[in-house]
């Protein structure tokens, strides 16, 4: 075998041995990556079951750094979505307009379906997306 065959089985030899112990030193103690996202903390409560029943959507103008609006999928009722709010245009909040399923932006008309898909402009990007699920009577929104 010649030096340079030797010294670049070494080499792999060496990092491959390496990346086991740099993959368990990131992992925090104890918890593998799968666990660490589902964790508790990872969401924030932003309102109950009934006053979604009730009000139709749930707003929440101080979610993180920004607001957050929960709505129901109008086709599939068990079907949660929770997005920002803020128009992608200018930055005005859209307002959810159950009857017409979709959210409008009061400044300058944009709209929006129920999981912050642009529908028409002048905006030209989504309503940011978030993670939503209910635990008992909570209504939980992923932190970012």
């Amino acid at each position: 075998m010649k030096r340079r065959e030797f010294l670049n089985w070494v080499g792999v030899g060496g990092v491959a041995s390496f990346l086991p112990m740099a993959i368990a030193a990131c992992t925090p103690s104890g918890e593998s990556a799968a666990e660490v996202s589902n964790t508790p903390g990872n969401f924030e409560a932003v309102g109950t079951v009934s006053e979604l029943e009730s009000q139709g959507q749930i707003l929440k103008e101080n979610f993180q750094n920004g607001a957050i609006s929960v709505t129901r999928n109008p086709e599939n009722a068990e079907l949660l979505y929770a997005v920002n709010p803020t128009c992608t245009h200018k930055g005005c909040l859209v307002d959810w307009n159950a009857g017409e399923r979709k959210y409008l932006c009061p400044c300058h008309g944009s709209e929006y379906s129920p999981d912050g898909t642009l529908l028409k402009g002048p905006a030209e990007e989504n309503l940011p997306p978030y993670l939503v699920k209910i635990e008992g009577e909570q209504v939980l929104v992923q932190a970012i």
